[in-house]
């Protein structure tokens, strides 16, 4: 088996599980294995981080988690519904309902403020958070009615982790959000997420090239070549207002 829960996690709700998770991706003869039989659990409260160089299988990975895209082999299961063979419309509805994502680019919508963003998300999900409750978490009250041009990029970061947990999230994943900012402001964002998680109790998994980050999670799980090479456990989290890199 190539991943198991950790030890903090085992009195913990399981929230996500996968087994034998293979990704081939086909291009006329040409094959390529993103993925090679990835198992692992992930629990509520649990920081998980992805650690691997580019093309180790951490985004494929990422996404099949997520819901935007499909294992070629595997099964992968949320609570106890099985996602493996449901289909769009299931992954559609485990999208919208259980999953917040957080990436690299903030996407943010340029003409709409902060609080404007985040309602984009509230307005459809079933029981969230007010925008002002959301964007609290993350440190930005005093910048409820300010556009992302008006904002710094760590500030539209954490307007995207605002949006991306208003919708009261089982899981969120996050793929390298700290990579387009510089080091003082990612730690900023590094503690938005880690208060997150430890406020909603989120299931949060980070995929990142920075080793000095796997030092906030439980875990770290390192990838290579589409497989789960090492995992790491951490006895305790270190606050993210003591990195340097």
């Amino acid at each position: 088996m190539n991943g198991e829960p950790a030890p903090a996690a085992d009195k913990r709700q399981v929230v996500l599980s996968c087994q034998g998770l293979t990704k081939v991706y086909r291009s006329g003869e040409t094959e390529v294995m993103a993925l090679r039989g990835v198992d692992l659990e992930v629990s509520a409260h649990e920081v998980v981080v992805l650690l691997g160089a580019s093309g180790s299988g951490k985004s494929t990975l990422l996404n099949i988690l997520g819901g935007l895209d499909s294992p070629s082999a595997g099964r992968l299961r949320f609570r106890d519904l099985d996602l493996t063979d449901g289909g769009e419309s299931k992954l559609t509805r485990y999208r919208r309902l259980h999953v917040g994502f957080v990436f690299q680019f903030y996407n943010l919508m340029p003409s709409l403020t902060a609080r404007e963003n985040v309602a984009l998300v509230t307005e459809i999900a079933t029981d969230p958070m007010d925008p002002e409750e959301a964007l609290a978490l993350v440190d930005l009250s005093d910048r409820l009615d300010h556009f992302p041009a008006q904002m710094s990029g760590g500030e539209q970061q954490r307007v995207a982790i605002a949006r991306a947990i208003a919708k009261r999230p089982d899981l969120l994943l996050c793929d390298e959000p700290t990579g387009a900012l510089d080091s003082k402001t990612g730690i900023l964002v590094l503690k938005a997420i880690e208060r997150v998680n430890r406020e909603t109790g989120a299931a949060t998994m980070i995929i990142t090239h920075n080793a000095v980050i796997s030092d906030m999670a439980d875990r770290t799980i390192h990838l290579a070549d589409g497989a789960v090479r090492t995992i790491e456990h951490n006895p305790e989290r270190r606050d993210p207002a003591t990195f340097e890199w």
